[in-house]
């Protein structure tokens, strides 16, 4: 039980270190990775269903070859393909706020500094010191926010590249001849 409650104070301390912004980048975060868990059990679970699912019901389909039987048969692969990419573009639009959040951060410190040089001249180093921290946290943890989701986003977008690469094909050589 120690253990939770210093975790929890170290996170506390490091979260009152970094400012007000870094609640903000710690949203993003945290909002970033439940996506990409989501997606990651989408693609484990759910997208192989919804395959099959998908080619019965085009198995049940009287006639594959009209005009109409190729509509259909487009809406499901565009089905297919919008539900495998799904929150991905918002996955790497978190990626990319991560850094600009901590540019924020870094702003906001820096106007801490120039607050204590302007109130107390460079005697009090000390003061200037937390204000430089308040500037390199958030930095931090914006970028190390976006690498991890760089990584993940990267890995996302080719794992959807490859569940709709070749959905065309399956949904054309069926065995029937009509």
């Amino acid at each position: 039980m120690q253990v939770l409650f210093d975790g929890y104070t170290a996170i506390r301390d490091f979260m009152e270190l970094g400012g007000p912004v870094l609640n903000a980048i710690a949203v993003t975060i945290l909002l970033m990775w439940i996506l990409i868990v989501e997606r990651v059990i989408y693609f484990r679970s759910e997208h192989g269903r919804r395959v099959a699912a998908e080619q019965r019901a085009w198995a049940e389909q009287q006639e594959h070859r009209s005009w109409y039987a190729r509509q259909i048969k487009t809406g499901i692969v565009s089905r297919l393909t919008r539900s495998a990419h799904g929150p991905i573009p918002m996955i790497k639009t978190l990626v990319a706020l991560c850094p600009l959040l901590g540019l924020v951060g870094t702003v906001t410190g820096m106007i801490e500094v120039f607050d204590v040089l302007a109130l107390s001249g460079t005697g009090n180093a000390r003061s200037m010191a937390a204000g430089v921290s308040k500037a390199t946290i958030p930095t931090m943890a914006g970028m190390v926010g976006a690498l991890s989701g760089v990584f993940a986003a990267a890995l996302l977008t080719r794992a959807a590249g490859r569940a709709v690469k070749g959905l065309d094909e399956i949904f054309i050589n069926d065995g029937r001849s009509d």
